[in-house]
């Protein structure tokens, strides 16, 4: 039997959440359906779990149980899909923002250059962009600037060229299309590494990742009750930026935004002052682990602000 996705920082990430069995949730990520699962077994008869994917795929891993509430939709409405269910906020929110193991294994869906497959790295089927628009479409500026800012990718430019040139002769349309576009690029000593960086800066780009985190953390901030509690597993260096950012400051920039009487604006504070990070045996047994951080906050009660201020 297939394994869909072997949940990342499991007891952790939930352990952080420090669950009322009578309170409301929120997985963010269903996937694999391992953070729902757990958090359901913690969760009483007055207990609610609201779980999220935009995969149709993962909406399947979602426990058939009346406490649970399935919504097929980005994770940046949650503060909608809250209130649209009847909730006025949240006891606490999770979210594993790593891409499954199954979306990696499954050849068709495009994610791996490990297969020879369409390059498509649509979250949500029902999307117009695959990455094989990305490619043929985009400009030699744009494509430039996605594989610099998403993929960190060095001689971005360079790549960037290679691939306006291949696609000049015919489209580039399979994952080996690609690679041969690039080929004389690629160092050999770290050639899996370096298509790895590209391969994250189209997926991020086909689905709106960054913006999607954005609108999440600001939503999460939003829905939680005062008190609440948000866990976030990133899995590389720009999300878990974004979120260090918004816990600190109330905005992904990490600006200081003070109010007319010089107090924090930001709506969390830390749990946890460094990120917590998996275990050696549990990189050992799931490889994929290596990367993930755990970022969490508290939802900050204003009335606990303006005491402190009086």
């Amino acid at each position: 039997m297939e394994v869909y996705h072997i949940p990342v920082l499991l007891n952790e990430s939930v352990d952080a959440l420090d669950i009322n069995p009578s309170g409301v949730y929120v997985d963010a990520t269903l996937g694999g359906g391992g953070h729902t699962r757990e958090i359901l077994s913690r969760l009483g008869e007055k207990g609610r779990l609201v779980v999220f994917d935009r995969d149709r795929e993962a909406l399947e891993n979602a426990p058939k149980d009346p406490r649970v509430i399935v919504v097929h939709h980005n994770f940046r409405f949650v503060r909608n899909f809250l209130r649209y269910h009847g909730f006025q906020g949240a006891n606490g929110i999770l979210a594993d923002l790593g891409v499954s193991s199954h979306q990696f294994d499954t050849s068709e869906r495009g994610f791996s250059f490990r297969f020879e497959a369409d390059l498509d790295m649509r979250m949500n089927d029902r999307a117009e962009t695959t990455a094989q628009d990305i490619l043929n479409r985009y400009s030699e500026e744009e494509l430039e600037n996605i594989l610099r800012l998403y993929g960190e990718v060095d001689g971005s430019r360079r790549i960037a060229s290679m691939i306006c040139a291949a696609r000049a002769k015919q489209p580039i349309q399979t994952t080996g299309d690609l690679t041969r576009a690039i080929a004389k690029a690629l160092p050999k000593l770290a050639e899996h590494k370096f298509l790895a960086k590209i391969y994250q800066a189209l997926r991020i780009e086909v689905n709106g990742e960054m913006n999607s985190l954005a609108g999440f953390l600001q939503g999460a901030a939003d829905s939680l009750l005062p008190g609440g509690r948000l866990s976030v597993i990133t899995y590389h260096s720009l999300e878990d930026r974004m979120v260090k950012n918004f816990i600190r400051s109330g905005n992904i920039a990490g600006k200081d935004e003070r109010d007319p009487f010089g107090r924090s604006t930001a709506p969390l504070k830390a749990v946890n002052k460094k990120a917590a990070l998996p275990s050696e045996e549990e990189i050992a047994n799931n490889t994929r682990a290596r990367s993930a951080k755990l970022r969490v906050a508290e939802k900050i009660n204003p009335e606990e602000g303006k005491k402190a201020w009086r």
